[in-house]
């Protein structure tokens, strides 16, 4: 039987495997879909580019549809207390990924121009927005959400939709939409035929020089911010209760866990090293796979610095959560447990032959096949 304590921590990894699995796989759709008018020139080539990521996109969201019902099982007041508090946030995000798949479904409805032109903007703004606010959700955790919980353990949002829009929240929002952007123009460079991928690889390059440069500059950043930290005893296996800790501010706290094993700092080194990679490394699918690594990576090292906080709280350090005081009960993450090994592995299993199937360079030549025979994307 395993203790709660360890479920716990299992629950914590498997969390982080799903946000990174959903931004890895689903992360280029939306890239590409952000810079979709900038590397197809006409018609034909940003339907290009469309068709490359058609036929994964949907499957990727299952990674997202994971990840929000995970928060919502396993940890159900990290669940109340970000809905509360991203609420705007999250109708925005909401509203991008419902335009993405109407855009996909009517673009090609009607042959003119305009019609065409306009889903091919809102395409570009479904990818853009949902990246940027995705970052910016980050950065506020980093910083604190301001909010507090009463004595019946309901959360109340202290602040304000444009309040979540600070400095680093925005430097945050530009290293996510820069890191997706790479990756979605990495994937485009490797699935689309040139000219579309040179313009994708050009693109890459500069997307990931941005977000090297914004992932160091956060990093030293965050050295002279005040992050919380946990003190006095720590029980791990106590029923959930955020308002039972003991918690300080430390500026520069963030890096606690990295001072605590050194070994961890090999992960944001090795994040910006991939950064470099993407920009140097010629062959086409290396840079894809040295792009998703390095987008693994980026969420890794918030990840590792943030542990053992979910959603630390700006208004009162003490009503933030942790891994600790937030989730379910014991049976709960039990069963959900013996759920994500049988249902996890197969979705990795369909991920990687879906992409396997569907591999390929998409030419020019046949998507104008597809005009001919009477078809479209």
């Amino acid at each position: 039987m395993i203790d709660y304590s360890l479920l716990r921590m299992i629950w914590w990894v498997l969390l982080g495997v799903l946000l990174i699995g959903f931004a890895v796989t689903d992360g280029y759709d939306l890239g590409l879909g952000a810079i979709l008018r900038l590397i197809g020139r006409d018609d034909v080539e940003r339907r290009m580019a469309l068709e490359s990521i058609e036929p994964n996109w949907e499957g990727n969201q299952v990674w997202f549809v994971l990840g929000g019902g995970a928060v919502f099982a396993a940890w159900p007041l990290l669940y109340a207390a970000s809905f509360s508090s991203f609420y705007f946030a999250m109708l925005l995000l909401l509203v991008a990924l419902i335009l993405r798949p109407v855009g996909f479904a009517f673009r090609n409805r009607l042959p003119h121009a305009r019609w065409r032109g306009a889903w091919d903007w809102a395409l570009t703004i479904a990818g853009a927005v949902p990246s940027l606010v995705f970052g910016v959700a980050f950065g506020n955790l980093l910083l604190g959400v301001p909010f507090h919980f009463t004595e019946d353990l309901l959360p109340v949002y202290d602040g304000s939709f444009i309040g979540l829009f600070r400095p680093f929240a925005l430097l945050a929002g530009v290293v996510s939409l820069a890191m997706l952007v790479m990756h979605g123009a990495c994937f485009a460079a490797m699935r689309v035929e040139d000219p579309v991928g040179l313009r994708a690889r050009r693109i890459a390059r500069i997307a990931a020089v941005v977000a090297a440069a914004g992932f160091v500059a956060a990093g030293v950043w965050l050295r002279y911010l005040p992050a919380p930290a946990i003190v006095g005893a720590l029980h791990a296996d106590s029923p959930s209760d955020p308002l039972t800790k003991h918690v300080v501010l430390i500026d520069g706290g963030w890096f606690a866990n990295y001072a605590l094993n050194p070994w961890m700092t090999a992960v944001p080194l090795l994040t910006v090293l991939l950064l470099i990679a993407v920009v140097l490394i010629r062959t086409r699918w290396l840079a894809f796979l040295a792009s998703g690594s390095a987008v693994a990576g980026i969420i890794l090292t918030a990840g590792l610095a943030m542990f053992p906080f979910l959603m630390p709280s700006s208004t009162d350090p003490v009503h933030g959560l942790t891994i600790w005081d937030a989730s379910s009960s014991k049976s709960t993450l039990g069963i959900m447990l013996v759920a994500a090994t049988i249902f996890l592995p197969l979705i990795l299993a369909y991920t990687s032959w879906a992409f396997r199937v569907m591999r390929g360079t998409v030419t020019r030549a046949h998507v104008e096949s597809q005009d001919d025979a009477g078809g479209s994307y």
